[in-house]
């Protein structure tokens, strides 16, 4: 097992996660899709992020939203996510950049250390570093499959 442990903000009453480049992202345990909420511009011209499909509708936030559909390459610690895919919302004013959700976590350990204002990740050894993820439109459907690269590291 693989253990990875990244600073929550101090500031936050929720658990937002420091990351590189001085990106936080948010830990919503109870989001499906992983949502860009920090403004597209960064996204395309500062992560270098691929527009796949405009004007996507997805329930959350207490209701349908809409966004536009990225390829992008994150990493959250030593996790991976080569080419995932995200949508990107406008419509938002956080204090963060990205919403994590839980489904990006498929298969790994997580907690949220509230008292010492840490996230621990533990990735099983049946598991990998590397995470796909993709966001899959089938009859209007959006469906977010995340497992591990299939060659180990």
């Amino acid at each position: 097992m693989k253990q990875i442990i990244l600073d929550l903000d101090k500031s936050q009453q929720r658990p937002v996660v420091m990351l590189e480049n001085g990106l936080k992202a948010l830990l919503d345990t109870g989001a499906y899709i992983p949502v860009w909420v920090g403004g597209e511009r960064i996204l395309s011209e500062g992560l270098d992020a691929k527009l796949v499909k405009k004007n996507i509708s997805f329930t959350g936030f207490g209701g349908t939203a809409y966004g536009n559909l990225y390829q992008v390459t994150i990493q959250i610690g030593e996790l991976l996510y080569p080419n995932m895919h995200i949508i990107a919302s406008n419509d938002f004013e956080v204090p963060f950049h990205i919403i994590l959700s839980a489904t990006m976590f498929s298969h790994l350990i997580y907690e949220i250390d509230d008292w010492n204002h840490k996230l621990n990740i533990t990735i099983p050894d049946s598991e990998s570093c590397i995470r796909n993820l993709r966001v899959v439109d089938q009859n209007g459907k959006l469906y977010v499959l995340c497992n591990s690269n299939e060659s180990k590291e």
